[in-house]
């Protein structure tokens, strides 16, 4: 698009969390402002070295974090800015990190900036929810779309930079499913002891009283239960016949043979559903102690 000059006044960048749309946005506007180069961004220019800093006064990004609303006082800044001719590069840049996040109001005040905005600014939307975008915003858009790498990509990607054991390596590589920011995010932890901490703790008997300090807020009681997803898919794999290699949670293989004997395909097929369930209502700002009253599913190892 920049080699061929032909770029439009508004990106929408989607695909799953953690698989490099926000680093592309940036690498995108590094691009367009590169003063070596007229395409792939060089990376040590002035410009190159101040998008990365994220000091670049031509540069605008909009990161509320991932759950906080985009309000219209945003907005305002940002129709403020866009009008204005660029300081020092060739285009003002915009991006729109969790761009899902607009609310009614906002959403509604950024329609009109998209409509036509100025041929020196351009603007990237970045989510892995676009569902959650109106229409109007979306059509406004030329939507790139982002796909994670395969299983074996990654490993491979992770084995040549990283030094990671074997057996942690087979649970970033299956667990993130393809995307490299969570890889790479998860790499320095103690991942195997942590994951196998909320398993156990999400599995006890115990595991939905409110006290429980693994669930005590939103990403906490999200990112155990996406843990546990993986879990109990697992037992429902071996239960229907699949090699162990296959397996997100091949450190516990013994276990998970023994749960897979113990279960049937109807309390499995009704725990995921459940857990499925809660993750989407999570995703609606359900309240998390409604939500854990309501989670009544055999999660239990002594069932």
């Amino acid at each position: 698009m920049i080699q061929q000059n032909r770029l439009a006044g508004a990106y929408l960048f989607t695909g799953p969390e953690g698989i490099g749309k926000a680093l592309t946005a940036l690498a995108f506007a590094a691009g367009l402002n590169c003063q070596e180069s007229n395409d792939d961004p060089c990376g040590v220019c002035g410009s190159c070295l101040k998008i990365q800093k994220n000091q670049h006064p031509d540069l605008h990004i909009i990161d509320n974090g991932y759950n906080e609303d985009i309000k219209i006082e945003d907005i305002r800044r940002l129709q403020e800015d866009i009008n204005l001719r660029p300081y020092e590069g060739r285009y003002k840049v915009f991006i729109i990190n969790n761009c899902h996040n607009l609310n009614p109001v906002s959403a509604n005040a950024f329609l009109k900036t998209l409509e036509e905005p100025p041929k020196h600014s351009i603007i990237i939307m970045v989510t892995d929810k676009p569902a959650l975008l109106l229409n109007t915003i979306i059509s406004r858009c030329q939507v790139v779309r982002f796909s994670a790498l395969r299983s074996a990509e990654l490993e491979n990607l992770l084995k040549k930079d990283l030094q990671i054991a074997p057996l942690a390596l087979h649970y970033l590589v299956r667990s993130c499913e393809g995307r490299v920011g969570c890889a790479l995010k998860l790499k320095d932890q103690d991942i195997l002891n942590d994951k196998n901490r909320i398993i156990d703790a999400l599995t006890a008997e115990s595991a939905l009283r409110q006290d429980n300090p693994l669930i005590k807020d939103r990403d906490s009681l999200y990112s155990g239960l996406q843990i546990l997803s993986g879990w109990f898919r697992d037992i429902y794999m071996l239960k229907s016949g699949m090699a162990e290699q296959g397996l997100i949670n091949i450190d516990r293989k013994e276990r998970l043979e023994e749960l897979a004997a113990g279960y049937t395909f109807g309390q499995l097929d009704e725990i995921m559903d459940t857990i499925s369930d809660s993750l989407l209502y999570l995703e609606q700002n359900i309240n998390v102690k409604l939500l854990i009253s309501n989670l009544s599913i055999p999660l239990g190892l002594n069932h």
